[in-house]
């Protein structure tokens, strides 16, 4: 990346499958994300638990001794239902506050296969960036194609007008995990003038709290 300036990323947040789905691959770009993350000395944050996808990547991440911090719904912690958090866990009351919480934490989100959660949780950090709630980079890991027909979806609305090419450049993809996050080290906001000037209310979270897991 030579002559490219990069953003400094400490913090990776990464949406995933609880299941571990039908490929093999999926489990192994896991594995390998967490690797990546931990050879790079970023920390991960992640939605909890050692289920499927999610306990891969955390795993791995902790197995190379770097941080790991699982934000939790409290719902999810009964009856041990997605199993022990790798590494240091927060519980919130709701989904939202968790994702609220994951955006103020994290320096840039990757997103690997998984299910309707995993895609709402793309899509609200995709908008909120549109928005300019935040500037942080957002991309998918796209292991054996699995999101080429949502990328083809998203092409379709940019061709439709619903999607500008200025926000569709919001969206990275790549099919390596070295390659992902060399993309969102390199990768430079571009707000809308109008959504910029927009004023957002600071977030209710309780800033005192947090910072004691957040110190690298």
């Amino acid at each position: 990346m030579e002559g490219v300036s990069v953003r400094k990323i400490k913090k990776i947040c990464v949406f995933c499958g609880a299941n571990s789905g039908k490929d093999v691959a999926f489990v192994n770009a896991a594995f390998h994300l967490g690797e990546v993350l931990g050879k790079r000395k970023i920390y991960l944050v992640y939605g909890g638990g050692k289920l499927g996808l999610m306990g891969c990547v955390s795993t791995a991440v902790a197995q190379h001794e770097r941080q790991v911090l699982g934000i939790i719904p409290s719902a999810f912690t009964v009856n041990n239902l997605v199993g022990e958090t790798c590494g240091k866990e927060i519980k919130v009351a709701t989904m939202q506050e968790r994702l609220v919480m994951m955006m103020e934490l994290s320096d840039a989100f990757i997103a690997l296969p998984g299910g309707f959660g995993t895609l709402e949780e793309l899509f609200q950090m995709i908008s909120w960036a549109q928005l300019s709630i935040h500037n942080k980079p957002i991309g998918v890991l796209n292991i054996n194609g699995f999101f080429n027909g949502l990328l083809s979806f998203v092409d379709h609305a940019v061709k439709q007008e619903f999607i500008t090419p200025r926000a569709r450049k919001i969206l990275i993809s790549a099919t390596t995990a070295d390659e992902l996050v060399d993309k969102l080290q390199a990768f430079r906001f571009e707000s809308d003038p109008a959504l910029s000037k927009l004023k957002w209310s600071p977030s209710s979270s309780q800033k005192e709290k947090l910072d004691l897991t957040l110190r690298l």
